[in-house]
């Protein structure tokens, strides 16, 4: 087996020959799109990885340097790409994947042929008339929580930015997704994300793209979206149902259904007044 797939736990599924790359976020692993996969199975070729430091990747390969920003895991991305040989792919991003899938599109642009950022930001920190969600102080609470005690943290986060208290179970399992990182690299990529700010690299992506917001989303709230959307050329915006930062695990019919009509291009202009089309 490719070293690199080795690496990042590389798993490949489904039936079909459209490539549908999936890319987990911060502190998750490919399991959290274990409510999600099953559906596209039959119609394409599933691409599910872990990124370094999380689930089951090769936690020797860290390396520190690399992954203090966002372009050492779009260089994974990329690796995985060519390690494969894959072409025109979608790419399915969750939370921080979104910018590093675009970061390995715009690198690398002939590979892609749709993006799907799901409860993306550009930048987490306000800025001026740009609301991010977090001002300082909230970050570096952040960072201080997880280098004391990162599954403490993650415990009581899980209810919070999964935002469904009616169904408990969601955030127990969201938990064990976030037990899945490596507490030794979790701060690392934890301040890779929150410092990360890539507002003026939108404009430059030629790779078509869908923009899923959830509803009161914490972590990324419905302004990050609308940026993306206002400055990203060819970028859909559907502001959707489902509650919270994780609508593949919280919603998955829904994401599901986003997801397929974007990649078939079903007419997403006419398809309900939650949608905006740049």
């Amino acid at each position: 087996m490719h070293p690199i797939l080795i690496r990042n736990n590389v798993k490949i599924l489904g039936e079909g020959s459209q490539v549908i790359v999936f890319a987990h976020g911060f502190g998750c692993a490919q399991s959290s799109w274990k409510f999600v996969t099953d559906a596209f199975l039959n119609d394409y070729k599933v691409i599910l990885f872990d990124y370094v430091g999380s689930g089951d990747s090769d936690l020797s390969q860290y390396d520190q340097r690399k992954y203090a920003t966002l372009e050492g895991y779009a260089c994974d991305v990329i690796d995985i790409i060519e390690a494969l040989d894959l072409k025109n792919i979608i790419f399915v991003g969750h939370s921080v994947s979104s910018m590093i899938g675009m970061i390995a599109a715009l690198q690398m642009p002939e590979a892609f042929k749709k993006l799907v950022f799901i409860g993306p930001s550009p930048r987490y920190l306000n800025d001026r008339d740009y609301i991010g969600g977090f001002n300082v102080g909230d970050i570096e609470t952040i960072f201080e929580h997880i280098a004391d005690d990162y599954v403490a943290w993650s415990k009581q986060l899980a209810p919070i930015v999964m935002n469904n208290p009616l169904k408990p179970e969601l955030a127990d399992f969201l938990q064990e997704c976030f037990e899945a990182t490596d507490p030794s690299v979790a701060l690392a990529f934890a301040m890779a994300t929150f410092k990360a700010d890539y507002r003026d690299k939108l404009k430059n992506l030629e790779v078509p793209s869908l923009t899923l917001q959830s509803s009161n989303d914490i972590m990324a709230p419905l302004s990050a979206g609308e940026f993306i959307h206002k400055n990203t050329p060819e970028n859909f915006l559907v502001v959707m149902k489902a509650t919270g930062h994780f609508p593949h695990i919280s919603e998955p019919e829904e994401t599901i259904r986003e997801i397929k009509d974007f990649i078939k291009d079903i007419s997403l202009k006419s398809a309900s007044d939650h949608l905006y089309a740049s």
